[in-house]
């Protein structure tokens, strides 16, 4: 029997526990690891709707509406009818029924993160819990041992701290009234709910909510009224997890602060960090992540000696240019690490001129914190190298695309292979670049053609093919376009350089602001004098063959000489993705070119008549 609206190809049963008939909903082959998803308030079951048809292509996943939502039966009387004593009992019925025989994998959102945490840290649920992946619920109890610590010894931090999640947490107080949230949920509040949502969270989903809202958030008050005050007030000390916990934070949730988890790792030893830039409502803004990462988690900690081989269907694919099979999820060198391997871990990164200089060590930087790497370059052997290498470092999987930044028609193949082979771009790091030196009387239409192909129009193709697929994904992500310093330090030997990196800088602006509203982030990286291999390919302009070698051997010893590693320039691009930064400097003279450009522009013309030590 199909559940209706959002999970079409699911099987339904129901459960019955505790005086109450739980609806269960099940997708995928019943074989396979079984991961459990429990909702939040005032959400049903189908708040998981996309992130569970992602995962039914690898594992059996099952969702259940919390009693007194959905399809399940309310308890009579509520008061007394929503502890978590009484959450543990539905949870271990449904797990029962649906895996009899093996431990599930546990995933919660909001009020079901907030129940989860129970189940995953009272003895009655040990061995039936192979993993927990938690997000925007902490555990009461731990949020209970949270507010006594920095109540009881006060300081600064602390105490703001305290205030600001007191702020964020304000509709917990007017849950606590009688009859009022009710009345609300049933009447107006119900009724914009779905606009309230679209406005604020960027939901376009029309199928979500379900029509039973009204009827849910008015029972799932009692969620708050039977637990919060009496958990918050003596919370449990042995609250500890018996299962792996991997726990996804959004940045931008407007209802719990990312504090709150400061001391996670004391009731969670082995806590796996990941962080979201996105609101509240992540089932729904960005299932493909959530999926990847909830897949990722459960293959780690999925015991196959008792199930015998991994699940089929998990998934390999070739990688391009070497012919090397991966598997999503398990890189063949190093576990992701670094600062950013919570952010990135599992996203799809992809980089043209990645075959060497700062395309490689941005390629490299991503890998190391866990990302999966395309790495694009007309140099097929080089980008291929990059993707081995990157595979080493700790990408879960990379491959290498050849392709001609400058032609669109190649961009646009090269989108549209990208999406149906390895999925849609989170990161797109548009990096590839020509050098050219010369007079601008020197400089014919043809090489204005060639630096601008690359130069501006690689950058205009990319973000044209795959900005267009992050917008109709719907799920945000960010775009990065390599500019340069010289983009508002004008050089009297750079104006074709300079004019498409001036072209670049500007089109980022101007991509910002349009994709802003999509929660896409466009930042434009401007490095200075970089020690990469760009000065031994760089062309000079109305010089002879052998004044032209000579000339790109003393600009490589001059940059050599400056030996500014590329390694930097990659740890600020992805610096500048989770900050969404709009403009950065890097290096040195990049930052104090840009401040004069705001402050003394009259200096940078005067810098620019200077003839180059070439």
């Amino acid at each position: 029997m199909s559940t209706g609206t959002g999970l079409k190809e699911a099987r339904e049963r129901r459960v019955r526990t505790g005086g109450v008939d739980l609806c269960v909903a099940e997708l995928g082959d019943p074989a396979r690891p079984t991961v459990l998803l429990v909702h939040g308030y005032p959400d049903s079951k189908e708040v998981w709707s996309e992130v569970a048809e992602r995962l039914a292509e690898r594992f059996h996943v099952v969702l259940y509406d919390v009693r007194g939502h959905g399809r399940s039966t309310a308890p009579a009387p509520l008061r007394g009818g929503f502890t978590l004593e009484k959450l543990t009992d539905d949870f271990l019925a449904v797990a029962d029924a649906v895996s009899p025989d093996r431990p599930v994998h546990l995933v919660g959102h909001d009020w079901g993160s907030v129940q989860a945490w129970e189940f995953v840290t009272v003895a009655r649920t040990e061995g039936r819990i192979a993993s927990f992946t938690s997000m925007s619920g902490p555990s009461l109890d731990h949020l209970g041992h949270w507010i006594k610590r920095r109540a009881k010894r006060p300081t600064p931090r602390g105490m703001a701290q305290l205030i600001g999640q007191g702020a964020k947490s304000w509709y917990v107080y007017v849950l606590h009234t009688p009859v009022l949230p009710e009345l609300a949920w049933r009447g107006p509040l119900g009724r914009q709910w779905p606009k309230i949502l679209r406005r604020t969270e960027k939901l376009h989903d029309t199928s979500y909510p379900t029509p039973s809202l009204p009827q849910d958030a008015a029972h799932g008050a009692w969620l708050y009224r039977d637990n919060v005050r009496a958990r918050l007030s003596s919370p449990r000390t042995d609250a500890y997890a018996h299962a792996p916990v991997q726990l996804i934070t959004p940045t931008g949730d407007a209802f719990l602060s990312e504090r709150l988890y400061d001391d996670l790792e004391h009731w969670a030893p082995g806590l796996v960090r990941r962080t979201l830039p996105a609101k509240h409502w992540v089932p729904r803004t960005r299932p493909d992540q959530l999926a990847s990462w909830i897949g990722d988690f459960v293959l780690a900690h999925e015991d196959h000696e008792e199930g015998g081989h991994p699940p089929e269907g998990t998934g390999t694919s070739t990688d391009a240019g070497t012919g090397t099979r991966t598997s999503p999820g398990a890189g063949t060198g190093a576990a992701p690490s670094g600062p950013y391997a919570q952010r990135f871990g599992g996203q799809l990164v992809l980089v043209t001129g990645a075959a060497g200089g700062i395309g490689r060590a941005t390629a490299f930087a991503f890998a190391e914190a866990g990302a999966r790497i395309v790495a694009v370059d007309l140099d097929l052997e080089g980008a291929a190298r990059t993707a081995e290498l990157s595979r080493l470092i700790g990408a879960p999987a990379a491959w290498a695309e050849q392709t001609d930044v400058g032609d669109g028609q190649a961009m646009e193949k090269l989108a549209e292979k990208v999406a149906t082979e390895y999925g849609i771009v989170d990161v797109l790091v548009n990096n590839a670049g020509i050098g050219l030196s010369g007079a601008f009387l020197d400089t014919t239409a043809e090489d204005w053609k060639k630096v601008l192909d690359v130069n501006l129009w690689g950058v205009i193709h990319g973000c044209r093919v795959f900005g267009r697929q992050m917008a109709e994904r719907g799920q945000g992500g960010h775009i990065v376009n390599t500019a340069s310093a010289a983009a508002y330090q004008p050089s009297k030997a750079l104006p074709a350089y300079s004019t498409s990196k001036a072209a670049v800088l500007m089109l980022s602006e101007c991509l910002r602001a349009e994709l802003a509203g999509q929660g896409i982030g466009v930042s434009a990286i401007c490095p200075g004098f970089v020690n990469t291999g760009i000065t031994s390919t760089a062309r000079f302009t109305g010089v002879s063959t052998e004044e032209q070698e000579r000339r790109r051997r003393k600009a490589a010893r001059l940059y050599g000489l400056r030996n500014y590693p590329p390694e930097k320039v990659a740890d600020a691009v992805l610096r500048a993705v989770v900050r969404n930064q709009a403009v950065v400097p890097v290096t040195p003279e990049a930052r104090g070119a840009r401040l004069l450009s705001r402050i003394a522009p009259g200096a940078l013309r005067a810098i620019a008549r200077v003839e180059p030590p070439l």
